[in-house]
């Protein structure tokens, strides 16, 4: 963490400096905003974190409820969505209070007495390493409060504007084209399929807000999408599941473990939550008859306990309270846009979908709120960088293109593993199919599969060799590195904060002579990016994070041999940055963990923290060519 460079700070040292519009921030919901965000769920309030900070654009989150979230349904945190907690400075707070998942249990009927289930096998959570964050469990409310803290603490000072409910939009021209209609509510409450509207809920006056561009982020039933004429269409199971979280007493000896459950009266995914004695429980309900006509979602919730009991025989659940439960079919449905380019006059995006707005799964596989997360990021610096003018507009289109594999390649997934929690034991082609299937694809759920391909965005494969564990278009996989200026062992990724800035990561030669040669070139041919793309009275590390990463030991160093562009200065009182310089560790050297060449290579790595590019140390006329088709000239 980095502070007293803006002067000396005795106060908690998260909350950023206030600059542009977060310097007078209006309470009351401005008549023309930049960004005008519709719900304050996963994929929403992220993205109005990100775009806090930008302080000179207007953001402004509507949502209907009269405050914050109580009671989510999502609780799932893959380890993707705990390395971007990391970039928004919450990672270890949150990891504190949610449960780990660190391996799952296997349950199937004994053979000897087919009426009961016996553990049959146990798996790591991640065996090959995927991650060093762990795969967590935790309340959706509790995530949507960080990110909510992040915004109030950014320089645009952002925050969510409760009791206003979306009525429709009209896209037109001007500074402001898009017309929205908001109506004033109170009375209510929850969210999805947990909302609620209290006996004194009433429907006020409605105003209108002109926006440059509005998100739709208001669930799977969206209004928003419905505006710009989009549709989400799929398909739904004939298999029915309720779904319980419980406060319980039970002899069941594995009930602070995930466990995937088949017996002969059906299965249960079994989910411990956090606080130790929170349990999630998804019971099967079974196949639901032709003309159901949505009856089975009023199963009473006795009936859901009572299978449950049945499914786990011998062991007995004694369930003592209940904070919520629901029943619902499964369901794949993928909307037909994500954004409203088709329908806009100047035929370009302005009103964007996300979240549950644009794709819908089952819950089982723990994606919906990851996903929505890694939407909301995805957009939300993207949207900053157009409105700041660091980038032309056609830069928005990539949102669609990216998300909407993201999201077709999540249901594909989802549809498998949901048939197969489905089925009953004899069904399965051997008795370990279910857990070979989710060993083999502990890639794809815990985030990491999300492979980017060329655009504007992302490069070619032409120099991959050079940084082979750098794959192009995915995540930037951390490994440890030291510090060299203080000596402090850290993870080359934990650096990367959602500041809205690129990652540069220069490794160096052998001798280090090619990274000053290049270093060089940065800082004083016109051509650089650097100098064609930060604006003159900013600081020179505004838009790119440049880091050096050296092969030899640490001590071995001489720091102040090192370029100026490594140690930058920063803020009105131009202190030094030493957190630029870094050395390879012996034992887990970097450069052998990611196969990355002793001639060199440079890492370029997104906002939002995939790689966008690996180019060679000697041209570094390469990375001006390859920024250049993302950003505008500000000087």
């Amino acid at each position: 963490m980095q502070f007293h460079h803006h002067g000396y700070v005795s106060t908690d040292p998260r909350v950023l400096p206030a600059a542009g519009v977060g310097l007078d921030r209006p309470e009351e919901l401005p008549d023309e905003v930049d960004v005008l965000i519709v719900g304050s769920g996963p994929a929403g309030i992220v993205a109005a974190a990100q775009l806090a900070q930008f302080p000179n654009v207007v953001t402004r989150v509507v949502e209907r409820r009269d405050s914050r979230l109580v009671l989510g349904q999502a609780d799932g945190i893959q380890a993707r969505s705990v390395e971007t907690f990391q970039a928004f400075g919450f990672a270890r707070q949150i990891i504190d209070e949610a449960y780990q998942i660190t391996e799952t249990n296997f349950w199937t009927p004994d053979p000897e007495n087919p009426q009961h289930i016996v553990r049959s096998s146990v798996t790591d959570d991640d065996p090959a390493g995927i991650s060093e964050f762990p795969h967590l469990i935790v309340n959706q409310a509790r995530v949507i409060d960080y990110f909510a803290e992040y915004a109030r603490r950014a320089p645009a000072r952002g925050d969510v504007d409760y009791g206003y409910e979306f009525e429709g939009l009209e896209v037109g021209s001007g500074d402001y084209p898009v017309a929205v209609t908001l109506r004033e509510v109170t009375g209510q409450s929850g969210a999805g399929i947990n909302a609620e509207a209290a006996a004194d809920a009433a429907r006020g006056a409605t105003r209108v807000v002109h926006a440059k561009y509005v998100i739709g982020a208001d669930g799977a039933s969206s209004r928003v999408r419905r505006s710009i004429g989009g549709s989400l269409s799929g398909s739904t199971s004939m298999h029915a599941w309720g779904v319980m979280d419980v406060l319980a007493v039970t002899d069941f000896p594995d009930i602070r473990k995930k466990c995937i459950i088949h017996s002969e009266a059906g299965s249960i995914l079994h989910i411990p939550r956090e606080g130790n004695h929170l349990c999630r429980i998804y019971v099967d309900l079974g196949e639901v008859a032709e003309g159901d006509d949505r009856k089975v979602r009023d199963t009473p919730l006795e009936e859901i306990i009572a299978r449950a009991n049945a499914i786990l025989s011998p062991y007995t659940i004694d369930v003592r309270d209940v904070p919520w439960h629901s029943v619902y079919e499964v369901g794949h449905r993928l909307t037909d846009r994500f954004d409203d380019a088709e329908t806009s006059p100047d035929g370009k995006g302005r009103v964007f979908l996300m979240g549950d707005a644009c794709h819908t799964h089952s819950a089982k596989a723990g994606q919906g709120m990851n996903v929505s997360m890694q939407d909301g990021w995805n957009l939300g610096w993207k949207l900053g960088y157009v409105l700041e003018g660091r980038s032309p507009e056609s830069l928005l289109a990539t949102y669609s293109e990216e998300r909407r594999v993201t999201a077709k390649n999540l249901i594909d997934f989802d549809r498998e593993w949901s048939t197969l929690m489905a089925k009953k034991p004899e069904e399965f082609d051997s008795p370990s199919q279910l857990e070979e299937f989710y060993v083999q694809t502990a890639e794809f759920p815990a985030g990491f599969m999300t492979e980017y391909t060329d655009s504007m965005l992302t490069g070619t494969l032409e120099h991959q060799a050079l940084a082979a564990g750098f794959p192009i278009g995915k995540r930037f996989k951390s490994v440890m590195t030291t510090r060299v200026a203080d000596a402090v062992p850290v993870h080359l990724g934990h650096h990367h904060r959602a500041d809205g800035r690129y990652r540069v990561y220069a490794f160096a030669d052998r001798s280090g002579e090619q990274l000053a040669r290049w270093a060089d070139w940065l800082l004083e041919n016109p051509a650089s990016p650097i100098t064609r793309f930060t604006p003159a009275d900013a600081d020179l590390d505004a838009i790119f994070d440049v880091k050096a990463v050296l092969q030899q030991p640490h001590r071995e160093v001489r720091i102040e041999e090192q370029s100026k562009l490594f140690l930058p200065a920063s803020g009105p009182l131009g202190m030094t940055d030493y957190e630029k310089i870094y050395a390879a560790n012996a034992g887990e050297d970097i450069f052998d963990l990611r196969d990355v060449s002793r001639d060199g290579a440079v890492v370029v790595v997104r906002p939002d923290q995939y790689v966008a590019a690996v180019l060679p140390l000697d041209a570094p006329e390469a990375l001006a060519e390859f920024l250049s088709k993302a950003f505008l000239d500000r000087r």
